[in-house]
C-alpha cells in the first residue's frame, strides 16, 4: 500500500511518521517538482508498506509551493504518489482547527485514519474529548488516541490501517461539496464557511471541558513573556547560539582527532599493502585523504543538528523566529524570511525553497538573495579547519576563544544578510507589504528519538552529498597534481636535484624541495600559479588558490582539495594530519603560509562567497531568471574579495 500521511503544522506527524518508520526512510522530491519528499517503510505482517509524509497543511487547497504537493496528488487518482491510506495527524488539544483538514480528505472517499495526537496535552487542558461522537460523525473512518512523543499508539494506529475500507457511497461530512479547482478562490471560501459552520455546530458534543486548570498555560505564559522578551528574548537567543557553538569546539575534537588518525592510518596501510603504481597512488593520495578530510567534520556537524532538532522539538525554534520578526521588517524582510534564513544555516537550498511560502514577489526574492549568506553548515569543516590553525586554545572570561571566533563568523553573515537586503529595499519597489502568521507550538520536553533520527538523516545526507562530490573532484585532482604537459615534471627534478647538491640540501630538504617542484609543475600547479598574480593580495598561495576554485562545486570541498593536494606533494609517504602538514607550510622567503592575517582572510572570504553551484541552480529555479543568480554571484564575490583584502592587510 501506499499510505498518505496528512495534518496541520506542529501536530506531531514527523513523531507518528518515525513511530511508524523507525530509521527506514528516505528523502527525495516530489516528481516534478524540488519540494522534498520524506517516504518510510511499514511492515505490517510481513508485507512492506510505504509511507508518504506530506508538508504540513491547513487544507487541501494550497498557500504555498509545498502545500500545493498536496492538492496535486489527492485531486489526480493517476498520480504517482496517490494513497490508498490516508493518515490524517489531529492536534487533540486544537481540534475544531484541525478537523477541517480532515473533513475535507474524508470527503474525498479515501479509506481515511484518524489519529488523535497530542493526548497528553488535551488531558493537561482538561479536555475530554468523545471518541464514540467523533466515530459517530464519521463512521467509515478508523478513529484512534496517540501520544507519538512516547511511543504510544503504534499497534494502534496498525490495527486501524488493517481495518479501514474505501467506499463509493459514503455520506460526507459537508453534503454536495466536491473538490473545486485550484484557481476558484470564491468556492474554496464559500466551502470554508460551511465546513466551519458545520464542526462548530458539533464541536462542543466531541469536546468537554473538565474543571478549569491553568497551570500549563500560566507556565507557557511565564516562558514567553521571557523568550520573547524585545530585549531579554534576543540575548537569550544570542546565548543559545553562543553554547552551541562552545559544544562544537570543547566536545567534537576528540572524535574529529580520532577520524582524522584512522584515515591517515588506512592511508599507510594502502599504501604500503597494494602494489606500487597508479592505483596505490590515486586511493592513498587522491581518494582516502580527499573523503577524510570531510567525514573528519562528522562530530560538528551532528553536534550542531542535535541542537537544532532540540530546538524544533521543544517549541523554542518558533519563538526565535517570532522574536527575529522584529528585527527583520526594518530590513525589507517579511516575518515569514525568518524560516528561509534559519533553515540557511542548515543549508542554503532548502532555505531557498523555504521562501515559497512568501506571497509578496519583492520580499520572497530578498528572501532569496540573502540566504547564502548565512553560514551553513558546509562551511563548518572550513570555518574549525582555520580556526584551529590560527586561532589559539584559550578563554576568556571561561569561554573558548575559538567558539567566539565562530560565533562572530555567523554573526558576520548575519548582519551582511541584513544590509544587503536593506539595500535590495531601497532599489527594488513594492506596493503590497507582508505580514507573519505564526502558530506557537505548547512547549514539550524533547523527544530523544527524533532528535537521534534527525541527526542520523542530517549527518547521512551531509557524507553522501559532500562525498560524492568530494570523491569525484579529489580523483581529479590527483590526477592534475600527478601529471604535467610533456616532460615538464621530469625536467623539473633533475634541476631540483641539481640545485639541492649544489646546495648541500639534506636528505629531507632535497625530497621535501622534489616534491614542491613537481607539484608546481604539474598541471593543477601550473593552474595554480596563473591565478596566484590575483589572489596574493588577499594572503593566499596558488595551492589555496585552486582549493578556491574546486570549492565552487561545495564549499566543503576546499578541505578535501587541500588534504589531497599535500597528499600528493608529501607522495603520500608521511601521512601527516592535514593541520600539521598546512602548519608546516612555508613560502619561498620562509615566512609560514597560514598566519593569523591569512586565516582570517579565508574565513571571511567563506562567510561572503556564492561558492555552491547547487544553490545557483535552485536560486535560478526559484526566481525563474539568471538574472539574478549572476547579480548574486557577483555581488557576493565582491564582497568575499574586498572584505577578505582588507581582513588580511589589517591583520598583516
Amino acid at each position: 500500500m501506499k499510505i498518505a500521511l496528512l495534518g496541520n503544522p506542529n501536530t506531531g506527524k514527523s513523531s507518528i511518521f518515525n513511530l511508524l518508520t523507525g530509521l527506514r526512510q528516505h528523502v527525495g522530491n516530489f516528481p516534478g517538482v524540488t519540494v522534498d519528499k520524506k517516504t518510510g517503510t511499514l511492515k505490517i505482517e510481513n508485507e512492506n508498506h510505504t509511507i508518504i509524509d506530506f508538508p504540513g497543511t491547513y487544507s487541501i487547497y494550497p498557500h504555498s509551493e509545498d502545500e500545493k504537493v498536496v492538492y496535486d496528488v489527492l485531486s489526480s487518482p493517476n498520480h504517482t504518489d496517490y494513497p490508498d491510506v490516508a493518515i490524517v495527524v489531529l492536534d487533540a488539544s486544537n481540534l475544531r482547527r484541525n478537523l477541517f483538514l480532515f473533513t475535507q480528505i474524508y470527503d474525498l472517499g479515501l479509506p481515511t485514519v484518524m489519529v488523535l495526537n497530542m493526548i497528553d496535552i488535551a488531558d493537561k487542558d482538561k479536555l475530554e474529548i468523545s471518541i464514540e461522537k467523533l466515530q459517530q460523525l464519521f463512521p467509515e473512518a478508523s478513529i484512534v488516541a496517540s501520544n507519538a512523543r512516547v511511543k504510544l499508539g503504534k499497534d494502534r494506529i496498525i490495527k486501524a490501517i488493517q481495518s479501514v475500507q474505501s467506499s463509493n457511497d459514503r455520506t460526507p461530512f459537508l453534503d454536495g461539496e466536491k473538490m473545486v479547482e485550484i484557481e476558484n478562490k470564491s468556492k474554496q471560501e464559500e466551502e470554508a464557511e460551511k465546513r466551519f459552520s458545520k464542526i462548530d455546530s458539533v464541536i462542543d458534543t466531541i469536546v468537554t471541558q473538565k474543571p478549569e486548570n491553568k497551570i500549563r498555560e500560566t507556565k507557557s505564559t511565564k516562558l514567553d513573556k521571557i523568550l520573547t522578551h524585545p530585549i531579554f528574548g534576543y540575548l537569550i537567543f544570542a546565548g543559545i547560539l553562543m553554547t552551541i557553538f562552545q559544544f562544537i569546539f570543547s566536545f567534537a575534537s576528540i572524535p574529529m582527532d580520532f577520524i582524522d588518525a584512522q584515515f591517515g592510518a588506512l592511508a599507510s596501510w594502502v599504501s604500503t599493502s597494494l602494489p606500487g603504481g597508479v592505483l596505490n597512488d590515486l586511493i592513498s593520495q587522491g581518494i582516502i585523504p580527499g573523503i577524510g578530510g570531510v567525514v573528519i567534520f562528522v562530530p560538528q556537524i551532528a553536534i550542531l543538528f542535535f541542537f537544532l532538532a532540540v530546538l524544533e522539538e521543544t517549541g523554542y525554534m518558533a519563538r526565535a523566529v517570532f522574536i527575529m520578526d522584529r528585527l527583520m521588517r526594518p530590513f525589507g524582510l517579511n516575518g515569514k524570511s525568518v524560516v528561509p534564513l534559519m533553515s540557511g544555516v542548515a543549508c542554503a537550498i532548502p532555505g531557498v525553497m523555504a521562501a515559497r511560502t512568501i506571497s509578496d514577489w519583492k520580499e520572497r526574492l530578498t528572501t532569496i538573495f540573502v540566504t547564502p549568506l548565512m553560514s551553513c553548515s558546509a562551511r563548518i569543516p572550513v570555518y574549525t579547519l582555520l580556526i584551529t590553525l590560527v586561532i589559539p586554545k584559550s578563554k576568556v572570561f571561561g569561554l573558548n576563544v575559538q567558539g567566539l571566533v565562530l560565533f562572530g563568523l555567523y554573526l558576520l553573515g548575519i548582519v551582511a544578510a541584513l544590509g544587503v537586503a536593506f539595500v535590495l529595499k531601497l532599489i527594488v519597489k513594492s506596493k503590497s507589504k507582508g505580514y507573519l502568521m505564526l502558530e506557537m507550538p505548547a512547549y514539550k520536553q524533547p523527544r530523544w528519538g527524533n532528535v537521534g533520527i534527525t541527526v542520523l538523516e542530517k549527518v547521512k545526507l551531509f557524507v553522501i552529498n559532500a562525498g560524492k562530490i568530494i570523491l569525484a573532484i579529489s580523483i581529479v585532482l590527483w590526477a592534475l597534481a600527478s601529471y604535467g604537459p610533456s616532460d615538464r615534471i621530469e625536467k623539473s627534478v633533475v634541476a631540483a636535484e641539481k640545485y639541492g647538491e649544489q646546495n648541500s640540501l639534506s636528505e629531507e630538504e632535497l625530497a621535501d624541495l622534489v616534491a614542491g617542484t613537481k607539484l608546481e609543475n604539474s598541471y593543477i600547479g601550473i593552474m595554480g600559479k596563473s591565478i596566484e598574480p590575483l589572489i596574493s593580495p588577499l594572503g593566499y598561495d596558488w595551492k589555496m588558490g585552486i582549493s578556491l576554485i574546486t570549492s565552487f562545486a561545495a564549499r566543503e570541498v576546499f578541505v578535501g582539495s587541500l588534504a589531497t593536494i599535500y597528499s600528493v606533494h608529501d607522495d603520500g609517504a608521511e601521512n601527516k594530519p592535514l593541520k600539521e602538514k598546512l602548519l608546516n607550510e612555508k613560502r619561498a622567503d620562509g615566512t609560514q603560509v597560514y598566519t593569523l592575517a591569512t586565516g582570517v582572510s579565508l574565513m571571511v572570504f567563506y562567510v561572503f562567497a556564492m561558492q555552491c553551484m547547487a544553490t545557483m541552480a535552485v536560486v535560478k529555479r526559484e526566481t525563474g531568471s539568471w538574472k539574478w543568480t549572476f547579480i548574486q554571484l557577483f555581488v557576493f564575490g565582491a564582497l568575499a574579495y574586498f572584505g577578505a583584502f582588507l581582513s588580511f592587510q589589517l591583520l598583516s
